[in-house]
């Protein structure tokens, strides 16, 4: 009796094997093409962060004990990252760092009255921070947000902090792109060339501390991009 019925189905076997194997074919590439979609979907996404990588900026303001490069020294920084719009997508802790009571007898007046004045001098004093580990915390927080050699240094009169990053943190200059953008270049050319904007341009509060001054800086060339950069 089996075998009878084997015999009566066995002209339908080839059929339902095809049927099969058509069904397992059309799962598999719907699949693969779900697969694909995603896949392209998700590259698409990486690129566009890749774009907006490259158009960051990485904004630092430091405070010294001086602007002698052979003998001063970094007490504090901050550092910001925008996008090209100059909006903060991402802010480093802020660190001050430890120096010897010698470093800080040898500043000058003016540090040590404003150093003084904002609580620098006694938060350097306290600081467990040393040079190195500030290299090292600034340099794996540009590296997650932005890409090597392509992001310029950005803030106000930041050719002199590029000169200390230089010496004291190389290896966070090195990661930056060699070009930077300061502001106080297009505060000199508003002044001179946009006088009636110049006059309605931020004040600053000059509390002489490095978070406050960059995000000074990134607000300052906010109000050139809107009023003059049109």
């Amino acid at each position: 009796m089996f075998k009878t019925a084997i015999s009566h189905f066995s002209p339908y076997f080839p059929t339902l094997r095809n049927v099969y194997q058509r069904s397992i074919a059309k799962g598999f590439l719907t699949e693969a093409g779900r697969r694909h979609m995603c896949d392209g979907g998700t590259n698409g996404m990486a690129l566009d962060r890749k774009n907006d990588m490259k158009k960051r900026l990485v904004w630092v303001d430091l405070e010294m004990t001086g602007l002698d490069l052979e003998t001063c020294h970094i007490l504090e920084m901050a550092c910001l990252v925008t996008d090209s719009d100059l909006n903060v997508v991402a802010e480093a802790p802020n660190l001050i760092i430890h120096q010897p009571e010698e470093t800080l007898k040898a500043m000058n007046e003016w540090c040590v009255e404003h150093h003084t004045k904002s609580g620098l001098v006694d938060a350097v004093r306290a600081s467990k921070v040393s040079i190195q580990q500030a290299e090292y915390e600034m340099l794996a927080f540009i590296r997650k947000h932005t890409l090597p050699k392509i992001c310029p240094l950005a803030g106000n009169t930041v050719h002199v902090d590029k000169e200390f990053l230089a010496k004291y943190m190389p290896q966070f200059m090195d990661h930056l792109h060699y070009r930077i953008v300061d502001v106080s270049t297009v505060k000199e050319l508003c002044r001179r060339w946009y006088p009636d904007e110049f006059k309605n341009a931020p004040l600053k509060k000059l509390t002489h501390r490095a978070l406050d001054d960059i995000t000074e800086s990134i607000k300052e060339l906010k109000y050139y991009k809107k009023t003059i950069f049109q």
